[in-house]
């Protein structure tokens, strides 16, 4: 069905509601022989009579009862659908879909999702989290969450997190086997966990710096893995050291499940930008999200740095 179509047997309903073309036309916000002129069209289209209309009087014929009668339900089922748009502009409602980073779901997820879905109980949201950029929009994603080189060119940006920290850790029994080093060097000597983050992507070099020098290392070990939480699991089950996100690690630190080591050697990294199409028209549960990431201190922005990651 085309615009017009909709437009006209919308005015129908109006005139058979109304059985007064000025009425109808003052409700519609058009010009009474406007509204004459489209029942003729509607009539001609249809090749069926709807109206009776003299001077005096508006009457609806058989044939327009009957299309009266599958329509009025029709009607209302577009209108409830036009209004609960519109009250989804005005609150939160509906599956908000985000595609972010592992970190961006420890570090700027993971700490506002439990307020954010009891302030806000009629929304859902849906969380696919890896390491690859991607195609946002035709993925279906309303946000996305990462690093800046996971912005194209045409999206809005926001930063919603500065530099992350990043920790070098292993787990007590495998400390108890082997001292823990003292300088990157000394990681020669231990069984280091890898990343590869993609299935023909180079192996992730460990930064480091150290009195304004900076420097990368390519380590040996048994494991290797594509994602930062497998990383950590290889590690807190003594299989060798791991280079994570502070963040992702932090949990397993306090809970002393795994130790810190080459603290003053480990370099921050660039922070995390929540970035979605266009200005217009945001969806209001993205606008909550953004507005309570940024309330939040653990995610507030700060200076952008280098990324030694080639995602994060």
């Amino acid at each position: 069905m085309d615009r017009g179509n909709l437009a006209d047997l919308t005015a129908f309903v109006a005139v058979a509601d109304h059985l007064r073309f000025r009425a109808a036309a003052s409700q519609l916000g058009i010009t009474p022989s406007a509204l004459s002129h489209s029942m003729r069209q509607l009539e001609e289209r249809l090749g069926t009579r709807l109206l009776n209309r003299t001077t005096r009087s508006v009457s609806v014929t058989d044939a327009g009862l009957r299309l009266l009668e599958r329509l009025r339900p029709a009607m209302s089922q577009i209108g409830a659908a036009l209004e609960d748009l519109n009250q989804e502009r005005k609150r939160p409602f509906g599956r908000l879909r985000l595609h972010v980073s592992p970190t961006a779901a420890a570090a700027v997820i993971a700490p506002v999702w439990g307020r954010f879905l009891s302030t806000y109980p009629d929304v859902h949201l849906e969380i696919h989290a890896d390491l690859a950029s991607t195609n946002d929009v035709a993925k279906g994603f309303d946000a996305g969450i990462g690093p800046l080189g996971w912005v194209a060119a045409d999206m809005i940006a926001a930063r919603v997190m500065g530099p992350i920290k990043l920790a070098v850790v292993g787990a007590p029994t495998y400390f108890a086997r082997r001292p823990p080093p003292r300088t990157p060097d000394d990681l020669a000597q231990h069984n280091c966990i890898q990343y590869r983050w993609t299935d023909d992507g180079a192996v992730f070099d460990w930064p480091f710096e150290r009195c304004g020098k900076s420097r990368r290392i390519r380590l040996d070990g048994q494991v290797m893995v594509n994602n930062i939480d497998l990383g950590l699991r290889a590690a807190i089950d003594g299989l060798g050291i791991v280079y994570s996100p502070e963040a992702s690690a932090e949990p397993f630190l306090r809970s002393r499940q795994l130790v810190r080591v080459l603290e003053d050697w480990v370099p921050n990294i660039e922070g995390l930008f929540l970035y979605y199409p266009g200005r217009r028209q945001v969806p209001a549960a993205l606008r909550a999200l953004i507005d309570m990431i940024r309330a939040t201190p653990s995610t507030s922005a700060k200076r952008l740095l280098k990324n030694p990651f080639a995602m994060c």
